[in-house]
């Protein structure tokens, strides 16, 4: 067999680990190295190599490596309570701030038991002991589950094209989780376990600091928001996927869907009153990554504030680019369109003081391929019943509109805060939910393959994790834009897009983890989605102007 790993070529007379062929690169790696792509596919560190290809290997410095980081954590985490507390129930939430929130159902959480429970991981990351991939057929696995109390990955059993399922193994714990783990708990080094709220904390570091915990940063009210919408699922009983293809199998997901639809409005309802309960708000500014539907929201929005008697109006942030010859560039020498600095600050603020007293103005609109602002008379005023409605990515931080006093603005952090999780070991995750959005967006209406979108997608989490979510907690309102429902919705969309991509291409690997999630959901028609629905802005025939 012919393998390359970094232009290097070996030949193989017989099937070798990936950590055996190449053990001094792991062991003389910077940063800890946790698993590998093989022909663009993630494989644990323990993968045996039975054919042509290329290797890659990924260490915690980057974004995948600290997924594969996590996930072994928290099978660390399930070890050791299941070692010291047979009987606690976790159930992994969310993330908040490098760090995952969990909790223990119907069990009281105390310090002392954080304490016990983090020195046994610690010891069970001393011993350095082997994490095992096992592999059953779906009759093995059947057997396997039969009268067992734990249904730690039995989730498995709920795709009928899976007939292999898999287990991972240390000593006499099992698990699964979905996604590469390492090939050993020693690769796992920093962490902390912390009592919070109701439950605790899994800490962690970042792929951008990998080898220290950063101190923690307080999310209340992207916390509150959790619990809200966590709170209302538990109740519909549809917290899982489980439950959610339960409740498709037994034609009540038209329930749940009105149920879900008519929490937004509500939500949205509510910041409307707000808005309108402050009387000297006269700007309204909208900040969310990509994929949050801040289209649809803003629209939905604009209605409800209509009903309290404000008209909104709408104001492009676009247009307020500096020419491009001042344009901030990145390190690369590339044009840094998302950075504060690219935006003109001095004339924004100044055009939207005019238009608070009341004044006309002359918008410039922006030409891109020229990289100049134009003016061709489109003039604009404030009328005393209208109020502006900005989006954009720097809406949140207060440079933007630094001129503008305090309480004359009401801003808005919207997102995709999912709530629904595959099992209670295996969580959803938000930034997941948005990449299938986008997807299945990107095709429909600006003709990009899922390729493309998975290509560019780091890109944009880049800006994001730089320009959104540290300004997040500064939000007057957070308004989670998820539903339980949409990736059932989503499914039939997005699967054949990512089926698309094949294993010569490097977005493979993203293509297949996220596949191995969507496979687990039972779709639902695109028909029984309401047209205001904003999920329409993702699947198209919606009520709404994009």
């Amino acid at each position: 067999m012919k393998v390359t790993y970094k232009e290097r070529n070996f030949e193989l007379q017989e099937n070798l680990k990936i950590s055996e062929l190449l053990k001094e690169e792991i062991e003389n790696s910077k940063f800890q190295v946790v698993g590998a792509k093989f022909n663009n596919e993630y494989q644990n560190l323990n993968y045996e190599i039975k054919q042509d290809g290329n290797i890659e290997l990924i260490d915690i410095s980057t974004k995948e490596g600290m997924k594969i980081y996590r996930r072994t954590l928290l099978y660390i985490m399930g070890k050791a309570f299941k070692e010291t507390y047979p009987k606690a129930l976790i159930s992994v939430e969310y993330q908040l701030s490098n760090a995952m929130y969990c909790d223990i159902v119907g069990m009281e959480i105390t310090d002392e038991m954080i304490k016990n429970v983090n020195d046994r991981m610690k010891e069970i990351v001393d011993k350095d002991l082997k994490i095992k991939k096992v592999v059953m057929t779906r009759k093995e696995a059947e057997k396997f589950y039969e009268g067992k109390e734990e249904s730690r990955g039995e989730i498995q059993l709920e795709a009928e094209e899976n007939n292999e399922i898999n287990i991972y193994y240390c000593e006499d714990y099992y698990n699964y989780f979905f996604g590469t783990l390492a090939n050993s708990t020693g690769k796992i080094k920093t962490f902390e376990l912390l009592k919070y709220k109701k439950g605790f904390l899994v800490r962690y570091p970042s792929s951008s600091e990998p080898n220290i915990i950063p101190e923690y940063e307080e999310n209340k009210k992207l916390l509150w928001a959790f619990n809200e919408y966590n709170d209302i699922h538990r109740v519909l009983n549809v917290d899982t996927v489980h439950k959610l293809n339960k409740a498709i199998k037994e034609d009540r997901i038209k329930d749940i869907i009105m149920l879900d639809e008519a929490l937004h409005e509500k939500k949205i309802a509510m910041i409307a009153d707000k808005i309108f309960q402050r009387k000297n708000v006269k700007m309204v500014l909208i900040a969310g990554p990509s994929s949050s539907g801040k289209t649809t929201f803003a629209q939905r929005l604009g209605i409800q504030l209509r009903l309290n008697g404000l008209k909104p109006v709408t104001i492009s942030v676009d247009n307020y680019f500096v020419e491009r010859e001042q344009t901030p560039k990145d390190k690369d020498g590339n044009y840094d369109f998302e950075c504060l600095e690219a935006l003109d600050l001095e004339l924004f603020n100044n055009h939207l003081i005019k238009l608070l007293n009341g004044e006309e103005i002359e918008m410039p609109e922006f030409d891109f391929h020229l990289g100049t602002k134009k003016y061709n008379g489109k003039k604009m005023h404030l009328a005393e019943d209208e109020i502006l409605v900005i989006e954009g990515i720097h809406c949140l931080n207060d440079k933007l509109t630094s001129k503008i006093a305090k309480e004359q603005k009401y801003k808005i952090y919207i997102s995709a805060l999912t709530v629904l999780n595959m099992d209670y070991f295996n969580r959803i995750s938000t930034t997941d939910t948005r990449l299938v959005r986008r997807i299945v967006r990107d095709y429909q209406f600006r003709g990009y393959s899922a390729k493309n979108t998975i290509a560019s997608w780091h890109m944009v989490n880049r800006g994001e994790e730089k320009n959104i979510f540290p300004f997040q907690e500064e939000a007057d309102s957070i308004f989670n834009t998820s539903l339980i429902y949409e990736l059932a919705a989503l499914k039939d969309f997005a699967m054949p897009l990512l089926q698309a991509i094949d294993n010569t291409n490097p977005e493979y690997a993203e293509a297949q983890r996220i596949i191995s999630i969507l496979k687990y959901f039972n779709s639902i028609p695109d028909k029984i989605i309401p047209a205001n629905s904003l999920l329409k802005e993702f699947l198209g025939g919606g009520d709404f102007k994009y």
